[in-house]
């Protein structure tokens, strides 16, 4: 069997494998992408964020939707409230938590406070990025620091290696005891083409 046949037969017991899943998955009904294939939305992942009405709103749509870019959707998916709810159809999390976002506008909270409610509730998972102080400020230090320590880590190494290359280079012949005939027949053996 060659190659081609082989791959063919492959991708071919490949999609005869997907298609039951995929039929499965249709009767279940609504799916969330959670990192595991087709593994259905847990309901409580919700939790309602309420806070009473102190004002007329302050903000307008755009910077509403500014601010659901900077909250992380709970439905377990890797995207913002604002992406999932208009990408993934299926999500039943990202519309809750969209209302709950505009009503809190509609209260007159402002950006800062809405995100410290979402955060009083689901804690800082809720945030796309984690808070730049305390603790935290490690998980923006960290990368950063891990980079440095591979670069200095190549370049010592490098050094190292180019280290023998310069000594070898500085060595010099040593002249033995052999005769003058002796030390031709030694230099055509070594120079010789024909190993």
């Amino acid at each position: 069997m060659d190659r081609r046949r082989f791959l063919a037969a492959a991708s071919a017991s490949v999609a005869l494998l997907a298609i039951p899943r995929r039929a499965r998955a249709q009767e279940e009904g609504p799916q969330v992408n959670t990192g595991a294939a087709n593994a259905p939305m847990e309901s409580e992942r919700y939790k309602p964020v309420q806070l009473a009405a102190k004002g007329p709103p302050i903000m307008d749509t755009n910077a509403r939707d500014a601010l659901e870019h900077h909250l992380h959707c709970q439905c377990g998916c890797n995207l913002d409230v604002y992406t999932c709810r208009t990408t993934d159809f299926s999500c039943e999390v990202s519309p809750a938590m969209h209302k709950d976002v505009m009503a809190l506008v509609s209260g007159g909270y402002s950006a800062p406070e809405i995100m410290n409610a979402f955060t009083v509730v689901y804690g800082d998972r809720v945030l796309m990025a984690p808070p730049s102080s305390g603790f935290d400020l490690a998980a923006w230090i960290a990368p950063f620091g891990a980079l440095g320590a591979g670069i200095a880590l190549v370049v010592l190494l490098l050094r190292r290696w180019h280290a023998p290359a310069v000594a070898l280079a500085a060595i010099h012949p040593v002249a033995g005891d052999a005769t003058p005939g002796e030390q031709a027949r030694l230099d055509a053996l070594v120079h010789r083409d024909d190993r």
